[in-house]
């Protein structure tokens, strides 16, 4: 009996000394990154187990595992007491403005799996203990003020998948190992690239940065005229290469368009208890909306912060929590001033919350259609602020995420309004979130009808330009108010689809008619004109003829625009005279109208 007392003791007593140097070594790095007053303020010395505090999260065991204090403007540098926490596998601290050098005891965190540390003004040199993170699988110290050589330890990272070591002022050769990396990235140094400096300083992880990695023998055996053709084209490969990476890398501001002030990648875990509390429990009276992943309702924490709790009702992923975390942790990377900011979320054998920020001015389809009297109309200039801005927000989405986020219900109540009324687009990612699941149905149509893409709905498949389709039909809730698909137009026409009616009244030259009666006639016809254009040039029944949304972009922007409206004109007429030939061609009189609606059915909506 004594002997189980004592060994109790001995467990509990360990348990405690392990969260308790943990706490210190956290709280020893907030003191040294000069954290406000404002900040991490849950980070208390005095509490012993710090699994509780924000932006920190740990396993079953209580160890630390995970650390993501990005983008919150620390000015202070890195504790050398960061290195106690050998359970950790994440360290995000991304987007600040930590300064001094990265410190030797960094080496310590061998259960480190993803190091990001860029976009800082980190100075001195690599330490070489970070070879000793042979877990280590992303490591990230670009756009610092990094110098001397890369370590040779650093070859010893045998699972490193993405090193990102671009924009600081390192110099001299580039171990060889590291171009066996799937994805890098070594430019904006003054680095020797390679042999002979073909090799390229940077990758995406394609096929063709296999060919920047030439041997010794290979390059010495090449004679004459064939020495000369190769170096022409791994030059050119050179070229592409580079700014091909350039685009598609994270390190990279999309068109200055990334938020530095939105926290990248930073959750916090709340407790079911402070969700309840938060949203009355649950109460229907603060139902903001609900869509076909759940309800959302709005709350208010503890400290006042106004909240949105998206309750999902679909869900079984296997492995459960620890699998739903994993798509949260992806969805939260995407960070981006034309996306909701997810804060957090919360875990239950049978619940599966998400938290978001309030969005003052809800969503586009309020605005359009639901807006209360004596709340302001949205404008004809917001509107446009709106298209452009959820176009950035896919442009992201699809092209500057790895791995790409396909939204799949692209709509006005998709699309919601900050209190500048900013597009922010909202629930990204969670059709992935809750279609991770055992089913025998191996592919699951989401969305909503009108919005939903012709080959989505007839082959469940999903792609980028499934979203520039549901995007493009939203353009047109934009412009008209309408929804997407309205029965009442069978009164006058039998044109239920808010597409079919816009199309038929483009041919008429009588887009006019359709413009929203709240603007009251305040807007400019060109720029409608433009807008209905771009919707259209997106809705194509073809998605290989839908524009990619950077396109999109560009078109919104005044770039490109005629020459793709041109050529949809000409498909158009194409099109439509092959539908009348084919009607004389049968010539059926007044008495087959059953065939006539089959024919005009089966034709390119």
């Amino acid at each position: 009996m004594e002997l189980s007392l004592v060994l109790l003791a001995l467990a509990c007593l360990q348990s405690f000394v392990l969260s308790d140097y943990q706490g210190d070594a956290l709280f020893s790095l907030r003191n040294s990154l000069n954290a406000s007053n404002s900040q991490l303020t849950d980070w208390n010395p005095n509490q012993v187990n710090p699994c509780t505090w924000s932006n920190v999260i740990c396993d079953p065991n209580n160890n630390v595992v995970s650390v993501t204090l990005s983008s919150m403007n620390f000015s202070g540098t890195l504790s050398p007491k960061i290195g106690a926490l050998k359970t950790l596998t994440t360290l995000n601290l991304q987007g600040n403005g930590i300064t001094g050098e990265i410190p030797p005891e960094i080496g310590n965190l061998t259960s480190l799996t993803n190091l990001d540390l860029e976009n800082n003004r980190l100075t001195g040199q690599i330490p070489p203990s970070v070879g000793n993170l042979l877990k280590l699988q992303f490591l990230s110290l670009s756009q610092n003020n990094l110098s001397g050589t890369i370590p040779e330890s650093l070859s010893t990272l045998h699972n490193l998948i993405n090193l990102q070591l671009a924009f600081n002022n390192l110099e001299g050769q580039i171990p060889a190992h590291l171009f066996q990396v799937p994805k890098y990235n070594f430019s904006a140094n003054k680095l020797n690239c390679g042999i002979n400096q073909l090799r390229s300083c940077a990758s995406d992880g394609s096929d063709s940065g296999a060919s920047h990695k030439p041997k010794v023998g290979i390059i010495v055996g090449i004679v004459g005229g064939l020495f000369i053709l190769l170096l022409v084209i791994l030059v050119l490969f050179l070229y592409k290469g580079r700014h091909k990476g350039y685009k598609r890398e994270v390190f990279v501001d999309v068109a200055g368009e990334v938020d530095r002030r939105i926290a990248f990648g930073q959750l916090k875990r709340f407790s079911w208890r402070e969700l309840q509390l938060a949203t009355d429990s649950f109460s229907e009276k603060n139902v903001l909306g609900q869509g076909g992943f759940g309800k959302v309702y709005k709350g208010v924490l503890a400290d006042n912060m106004k909240i949105a709790v998206k309750r999902l009702t679909d869900f079984e992923s296997p492995g459960g929590d620890a699998a739903f975390q994993r798509e949260v942790e992806m969805i939260s990377v995407a960070v981006h001033r034309n996306l909701l900011r997810l804060i957090g979320f919360c875990t239950t054998p049978t619940e599966r919350l998400l938290v978001y920020p309030f969005m003052q001015n809800l969503s586009v389809a309020y605005r359009l259609r639901e807006i209360k009297p004596g709340e302001a109309v949205l404008n004809w200039p917001r509107r446009k602020r709106v298209a452009l801005g959820a176009a950035r927000g896919l442009e992201y989405l699809h092209e500057h995420c790895n791995p790409k986020i396909i939204h799949r219900d692209v709509k006005a109540a998709n699309v919601l309004l900050d209190e500048d009324f900013e597009a922010v687009v909202g629930d990204f990612g969670l059709a992935k979130l809750v279609d991770v699941r055992q089913t025998n149905v191996t592919t699951q149509v989401r969305g909503t009808m009108g919005h939903i893409a012709p080959e989505y709905l007839s082959t469940g498949k999903s792609s980028e330009r499934t979203d520039v389709f549901g995007y493009g039909i939203m353009l047109l809730e934009l412009v008209t108010g309408q929804r997407a698909i309205d029965f009442s137009r069978l009164e006058e026409e039998d044109d239920v689809l808010l597409l079919d009616h816009v199309k038929k009244l483009e041919r008429e030259k009588r887009l006019d008619a359709i413009v929203d009666r709240n603007l009251s006639k305040n807007y400019n016809m060109q720029e409608v004109e433009m807008m209905m254009q771009v919707a259209l040039l997106c809705t194509q029944a073809s998605p290989e003829d839908r524009p990619a949304m950077s396109d999109v972009v560009r078109m919104l922007e005044g770039e490109g625009l005629a020459e793709r409206w041109e050529e949809w004109q000409n498909v158009e007429v194409t099109r439509r005279q092959e539908y009348e030939r084919i009607q004389r061609r049968f010539d059926w009189g007044e008495d087959s109208v059953y065939h006539q609606d089959a024919i005009e059915l089966s034709g390119g909506r």
